[in-house]
């Protein structure tokens, strides 16, 4: 899809409220949910705010290759925006995994072996929540910027790809978020929808859904109130290159069951 120079600041932010709240998820929360990766494969986590979902794999995955990557230049700015964000960061360094600054989603270098024939390092790469942020009311225009965010984070997720391996995307479900039309900009972008599944927040001790804007203060100053992310709707799209096969989830990750009740193909 043809780029603009228009889109608006951090392009690797997190989601802004929603306008319109979605039921609760009370269907899924019986559902043993799909994790789409394995503790032992590399993975690449975009975008990842407060780091509250790369501490909680970390933690209680018990991943051993995690490289987390945040918009923000430094420590300081980030937990400017998310005070807390210290202790995830301490968490995920503590294992021996890193916290990279000053990452953009639609600027990132690749993540690749040396060689004549560079390859690909990770065999998972997770966007959760991708967003460009900001306050506008035009539904259009944000639909515009955000599905250039994603053309643009999926040609540089590509390179970093092992063979085989996946580009998992998490989004809102409903609108606007159904009008970004996600599968299509993979189609389009040489990727094909492996499958998707409900994401289930609750998997992910710990984790708290960051805002684009940081967290949110009372008229006192307090951190607290507001909606939270983690109580809604939400999809995941498991993305792979074209004619490329899948590389499944070892045995060690949790795998999807029949009775889930979503999505497999690229059709769907």
């Amino acid at each position: 899809m043809k780029k603009t120079s228009s889109a608006p600041g951090p392009s690797s932010a997190r989601t802004p409220a929603p306008n319109k709240k979605l039921p609760p998820h009370t269907g899924s929360q019986h559902q043993e949910p799909v994790i789409p990766f394995a503790p032992e494969e590399s993975i690449l986590l975009v975008g990842e705010g407060d780091l509250s979902f790369a501490a909680s794999l970390v933690e209680h995955h018990g991943c051993e290759s995690i490289t987390a990557t945040v918009l923000e230049k430094n420590l300081g700015e980030l937990t400017e925006k998310y005070p807390h964000a210290v202790e995830n960061v301490a968490k995920v360094e503590a294992e021996g995994c890193r916290v990279l600054y000053g990452v953009d989603a639609r600027k990132m270098a690749p993540f690749t072996r040396k060689g004549k024939e560079p390859a690909g390092l990770m065999d998972r790469i997770i966007f959760n929540f991708p967003h460009v942020g900001g306050k506008s009311t035009d539904v259009n225009r944000q639909v515009r910027y955000n599905q250039e965010l994603l053309v643009d984070f999926f040609k540089r997720a590509m390179p970093s790809l092992s063979p085989g391996g996946s580009i998992i995307v998490t989004l809102f479900e409903g609108e606007p978020y159904t009008l970004w039309n996600i599968r299509d900009l993979g189609r389009h972008s040489g990727l094909a929808v492996e499958r998707s599944f409900r994401f289930q927040a609750t998997a992910y001790p710990g984790y708290h859904h960051a805002r684009t804007l940081g967290v949110v203060r009372n008229k006192q100053g307090d951190v607290g109130g507001g909606w939270k992310g983690e109580d809604r709707l939400a999809r995941s799209y498991v993305f792979v290159r074209k004619d490329d096969v899948p590389k499944p989830v070892p045995a060690s990750g949790k795998r999807k069951r029949p009775e889930d009740g979503d999505s497999s193909g690229s059709d769907d």
